[in-house]
């Protein structure tokens, strides 16, 4: 029976507890949880009901994509997903998805999701983007990334042969990391919508947009040369 280790990186949060409760929820049993808490100062006791049931590790801050790759390099899963501590997983989010991923023997998938706001409350339509060929996800990624980070989950093989998120990406490790993969791995869409990804003003997202924009700008840099290959390789396929 696959084992899932769910990484759940911590800083300064108030809705840590509402995350860990659903995955306590999660309708799969074989699953770890990890809690990386990366120099939070705040809300830690909303931790504290859950020690006996988690993972817990502490260390200094230094951003999500540290926070992350603590998180795998302690999971004993054979898949890895992440779960931010502001978000929420719907209960068969986990047995779907690696049902799926197993059918299909992927190594990395991403889902479907809803927007939610302070309350919980879902404010928009489902969102989730899967073009319908392999040549038009590619042409997507290169202009941007279209996948929600929580909504993934991951073979631990996939890191093993192309390493884990890059500490220097204070914002778009994620992106980076789709990218790497993308050029190595086929991805697999499940179109239910299993995430809850809550908006609010507190989140990085909203106060960064600035420096993320100019982060997404040397990400797509750096893989320009890669991807444009990737990109003549299916073109040649489709003649």
């Amino acid at each position: 029976m696959e084992k899932v280790s769910i990484v759940v990186p911590f800083y300064n949060c108030p809705y840590i507890d509402k995350a860990l409760e659903s995955l306590f929820n999660q309708t799969y049993k074989n699953i770890e949880i990890i809690v990386v808490n990366d120099g939070s100062t705040l809300y830690s006791e909303k931790i504290v009901p859950f020690l006996d049931k988690i993972i817990y590790i502490k260390k200094e801050n230094g951003g999500t994509a540290s926070a992350l790759n603590t998180g795998i390099n302690n999971a004993t899963g054979d898949y890895v997903c992440w779960l931010s501590s502001d978000d929420i997983f719907y209960p068969e989010k986990t047995e779907i998805q690696l049902e799926a991923m197993v059918r299909e023997d992927a190594r990395f998938s991403y889902t479907s999701y809803y927007c939610i706001d302070d309350n919980g409350e879902i404010i928009t339509p489902i969102i989730g983007i899967y073009p319908p060929n392999q040549l038009e996800l590619i042409k997507a990624m290169i202009r941007g990334n279209i996948i929600n980070g929580c909504s993934v989950m991951i073979h631990r093989k996939v890191f093993e042969l192309i390493g884990i998120f890059d500490e220097s990406l204070l914002y778009t490790h994620d992106y980076d990391l789709w990218l790497r993969i993308l050029q190595n791995f086929k991805f697999h869409f499940v179109p239910q919508p299993l995430l809850l990804y809550r908006i609010h003003t507190e989140m990085g997202s909203k106060k960064h947009e600035g420096l993320i924009k100019m982060e997404n700008r040397l990400v797509v840099n750096r893989h320009h040369a890669k991807m444009k290959q990737l990109l003549v390789n299916e073109l040649r396929k489709q003649q």
